[in-house]
């Protein structure tokens, strides 16, 4: 039989999909499911920003476009960063990309060779960890602690820093947990990236989704000209993950070479879809704060319901949509408890180790559904738990 490469055998994706492929074969025979696996908001895409993507397609704009992004976009993203993060990058520190996932590839083959060391949070988003490997590339962990509120610490970047590191990777507000990072600690991992001359990667996917606590962001710092990549997108802020449009920031040189990636893999972003970008960021923002209060509602609601079951227990996230509950008191193991509640309860969530071997002994509850169907998942867990079903 033909066998398939070395590197394809390396790619592992996103296992929380086969939960939710599972989920909608249990739907299809009748079973009702309640969603929390995938991290997704359930809100419609904003109608001006549709429009905008619609008008787009009706005067035409359906042909190849520059594959660093039109200019019209690159340049709101430039107005966008100067008015929200207070510098101004150049046009050529800009690319835009189809989604921000793919960011995280490209940046891994522009600033690292096969055996590179790549440091990462565990745990932490599955792409990381699937590129990684991908690329030929080694994942050095540092783990997140709940004692901690799940936050990166500084002093375990610096232990892990060897002469193979070529780039940090620091996702605030986080996935899977919520986790926010505070000011001091952006600024110190900043500080180690320049004093050991690395790359870090900010991913801020999530920067606009804080509820207590504000956003901060490394790449003030340099401004993205020396050390600091941003990855950021429209895909959770504004409710468009089937869009798929993202970008990124960083060093001219670095960002002239993933946008020779992205021409040779995907051409270019389709200019209807960049249209709806500029049309997001700049129009009226008040449904990014809307959203953000009915998350909060969600999250609290959620929160205190996870603390009230047996053998569960959560810490408050300050950021993103996720809770990251602690079940070990349940007795079972992360993907025993993810088959318990689906099988159970009939409520669909992500294992914790599916975020890496220190998410063992949690669950990712993705809480991007509605007050109503949190609820009747509260009940149905609490009830399976205590035995009543």
């Amino acid at each position: 039989m033909r066998k398939i490469s070395d590197d394809a055998q390396r790619v592992e994706g996103q296992a929380m999909f086969k939960i939710l492929a599972h989920a909608n074969e249990l739907e299809a025979r009748g079973r009702k499911i309640l969603h929390f696996e995938i991290g997704e908001p359930d809100f419609a895409t904003p109608d001006f920003i549709t429009a905008a993507g619609i008008k787009a397609l009706d005067d035409g704009e359906t042909k190849y476009v520059n594959s660093l992004g039109i200019l019209d976009l690159r340049q709101a993203i430039q107005a966008y960063i100067d008015v929200n993060y207070g510098y101004h990058p150049d046009i050529g520190q800009i690319l835009v990309c189809p989604g921000a996932n793919p960011v995280i590839y490209f940046v891994l083959k522009t600033v690292a060779n096969p055996g590179d060391e790549i440091i990462v949070q565990d745990p932490g988003f599955p792409t990381y960890y699937s590129a990684i490997k991908y690329a030929g590339l080694k994942a050095v962990t540092v783990p997140l602690q709940e004692e901690n509120e799940f936050r990166m610490n500084p002093q375990e970047i610096r232990n892990k820093i060897t002469k193979k590191t070529r780039l940090i990777i620091v996702n605030s507000p986080q996935n899977p947990t919520g986790a926010v990072m505070k000011q001091n600690e952006i600024k110190e991992i900043f500080n180690i990236a320049r004093e050991y001359d690395l790359y870090l990667l900010s991913d801020e996917i999530y920067g606009k989704m804080t509820y207590d606590q504000s956003h901060h962001s490394a790449t003030i710092y340099d401004q993205c000209k020396e050390h600091t990549i941003m990855l950021n997108g429209f895909s959770k802020s504004y409710a468009m993950t089937g869009w798929r449009l993202g970008y990124a920031l960083g060093p001219v040189p670095v960002i002239e070479k993933m946008g020779l990636i992205l021409q040779t893999i995907l051409s270019c972003v389709p200019p209807f879809v960049q249209r709806a970008g500029i049309a997001a960021l700049t129009g009226d923002q008040e449904i990014v704060s809307k959203m953000m209060e009915e998350f909060r509602k969600r999250r609290d609601l959620m929160l205190s319901g996870l603390n009230n079951l047996p053998g569960v227990k959560c810490i408050k996230p300050e950021g993103a949509f996720y809770l990251f509950p602690n079940i070990k008191g349940t007795g079972m193991t992360s993907e025993e408890f993810g088959r318990f509640m689906l099988t159970h309860a009939g409520v669909a969530v992500c294992p914790g180790n599916f975020f890496g071997p220190g998410g063992e002994g949690f669950a990712r509850f993705s809480y991007a559904s509605p007050l109503i169907e949190i609820e009747e998942a509260l009940e149905k867990m609490s009830a399976a738990l205590r035995g009543k079903v």
